[in-house]
């Protein structure tokens, strides 16, 4: 029996450990072969081989105690209410608490911390720290959350980390050293512990001075409105951002242009005068020639670039994995999902009706020609040449409507998000379909993670400063708007392939979903964007300002929402996406993600 064999008998010990130290009864721990994650209750940590090689059982007891521990010392409302928004000062915030959490839930446990540190030291061997030569290269937040443990529990950085930590202890120490010493003093206190992490940050030029009261004292300021119903998946966001704390990095002794960035980042937003942004490199922003569409001269690349596109691809699901692992996939997805399906598909039927109520037949009665009016039956047996005797059915509009769904692929959605929204979509697709609304399915990541060829061609060019986007990016197109449900429904399958989801560079995605529309001939045109948070690549943020991707997505967005007849519609999942789009909602369980976008659909078409 399976419950007898030794991997087994250790998660059912490693189990019991979770529910006895998150105090947790219904806390559950299973075993995965992707990144380790928690989703509210649910722990998966890495599967060991059969034979259960030590090194292998601990890094499964660090990850597990690790989860564990975040559970019972961690609130995820406060946590959210004080975070910075900018995506590298938000890292370096997580990095903290983390080392908060783990420091914490070790003290007078030897065994927990000796597994904390073993899951750490795994974790450092992807992070770019371990092979930074430079202070540029070694990420803000891995350095931080490193100095912050240091103070915490008196354990030095592990071996992998420590010529990346002599690059920038000296800088940080320089500019932060009193207010990593005074954390230790407010650790079991986590909202005066986020005060203090909160100066940090501004200590370090991460945040604008005037930041510091709103998130502290006060709470949490513009996401003030979505901290009631954040905590089932928060819980998934902070452990993302405990795994990913090297995915975000920036240069040092750019620190003091940030602020100044931040200022461009909110004039940017309202783009009533893009013009003076527009530069002439990179083919990105480039659009369609329609003469009718005259603000569509002037393409969106602003200040950001690619270093090269050289191996960026635009390429079909069908072409990611052959035939017969697509359907393998899909079945994989269908299994997965056969519970929920029924549910998805009772809120596309509610869709259908509200839009077929939109298609109720009107007609022009009493006509030379057309059809003959049943109504008037009697009048043409009395006289059967009288005229007006027919009725002609009027046009509608409203098939006029192109819908493109626009998924996250990145490597945080992996799981039940990225499942519930390969489904919604079909369902969606299928459910548009019927009531004559095309739908075109788009997802968008990397081909690589830290950078692939185009870090590499980068490397070999000299390092040139400021290269801009530093990754090769990979746009799939999983369903044309023109193309039957019927035939693309397997090609939703590859968003279960292992190994398909990476880094999330949400700007040029979106600008290319937005191009793909515009030279469509339909009269309206909605996109809907499925994500669950800012976009991170960290091989661009390490060479670039750490808001260089966020800033560009903010004047995409921006610009689409003054200048583009395009209607923009966002769904953030576990992260608050309405900071970037004016027309968005937050979701903090991947399972409201279905009756969300029915319901966003239904109101779009009703506002029309």
């Amino acid at each position: 029996m399976a419950a007898d064999t030794p991997l087994e008998r250790l998660r059912s010990v490693l189990g019991g450990t979770a529910r006895a130290l998150s105090g947790e009864a219904e806390a559950e721990l299973s075993f995965t072969s992707d990144p380790p994650r928690q989703d509210g209750r649910s722990l998966k940590v890495p599967a060991p081989a059969r034979d259960l090689p030590p090194e292998q059982v601990a890094e499964a007891r660090g990850f597990a105690d690790g989860f564990a521990l975040r559970m019972k010392h961690h609130d995820s409302g406060l946590h959210l209410r004080g975070a910075p928004s900018e995506a590298v000062a938000r890292a370096v915030f997580d990095a903290v608490e983390t080392a908060r959490i783990e420091a914490l839930g070790s003290r007078g446990y030897a065994g927990i911390a000796d597994n904390l540190e073993h899951a750490l030291t795994v974790r450092l061997r992807s992070d770019p720290i371990a092979r930074a030569r430079s202070r540029e290269e070694v990420p803000l937040s891995t350095a931080v959350g490193l100095l912050v443990r240091e103070r915490l529990t008196g354990r030095e950085a592990p071996a992998s980390a420590a010529l990346g930590m002599a690059l920038v202890r000296d800088w940080i120490e320089e500019r932060a050293g009193t207010d990593l010493d005074a954390l230790a003093l407010a650790i079991d206190d986590q909202q005066a512990y986020a005060q203090l992490a909160s100066k940090l940050l501004h200590d370090l030029e991460l945040t604008e001075g005037d930041q510091i009261p709103d998130e502290a004292d006060e709470g949490g300021g513009e996401d003030e409105g979505t901290d009631e119903q954040e905590e089932p998946g928060e819980e998934e966001g902070d452990s993302e951002a405990q795994q990913g704390e090297g995915q975000v990095e920036a240069r040092g002794e750019q620190r003091e242009s940030d602020a100044s960035e931040e200022g461009e980042d909110q004039q940017s937003d309202a783009m009533d005068d893009g013009e003076g942004e527009l530069g002439d490199e990179g083919e990105d922003g480039a659009m369609p020639t329609r003469p009718n569409r005259p603000w569509s001269d002037l393409p969106p690349q602003f200040e950001y670039r690619p270093y090269t596109t050289q191996f960026d691809e635009v390429i079909a699901a069908t072409e990611l994995c052959d035939a017969e692992e697509l359907d393998r996939l899909r079945s994989y997805l269908d299994q997965q999902l056969v519970h929920l399906q029924g549910a998805v598909t009772k809120l596309a039927n509610r869709l259908q009706r509200r839009l077929m109520a939109q298609q109720n037949r009107s007609w022009d009665f009493d006509q030379e020609e057309g059809l003959l009016d049943a109504a008037r039956l009697a009048r043409v047996v009395v006289n059967p040449m009288q005229s007006l005797s027919y009725k002609v059915e009027k046009d509608t509009d409203f098939k006029d409507t192109v819908v493109t769904l626009l998924i996250d692929n990145s490597g945080s959605m992996r799981g039940r998000p990225i499942s519930i929204a390969a489904i919604s979509a079909d369902i969606l697709a299928r459910t548009l379909e019927r009531v004559g609304v095309k739908t075109e399915i788009l997802g968008f990541t990397t081909r690589a993670w830290k950078g692939g060829q185009s870090r590499e061609k980068w490397l070999a060019e000299g390092r040139p400063a400021q290269p801009g986007r530093l990754n090769d990016v990979r746009h799939i197109v999983y369903k044309q708007a023109d193309e039957p449900w019927r035939r693309a429904k397997r090609s939703l399958g590859l968003m279960m392939r292992e190994g398909l989801l990476k880094e999330n560079i949400d700007g040029e995605a979106l600008l290319w979903a937005h191009n793909r529309m515009i030279g469509r001939s339909e009269d309206r045109k909605i996109l809907m964007v499925i994500s669950d948070g800012a976009p991170v690549d960290d091989s661009t943020l390490s060479v670039n300002s750490g808001s260089y991707l966020e800033r560009h997505l903010r004047q995409v967005i921006g610009w689409i929402e003054a200048r583009s007849p395009v209607e923009l519609v966002a769904i953030g999942i576990g992260h608050d996406v309405t900071r970037y789009y004016s027309r968005a909602v937050t979701i903090m369980d991947a399972e409201q993600l279905a009756g969300t976008m029915v319901e966003q659909l239904a109101a779009l078409f009703d506002s029309e």
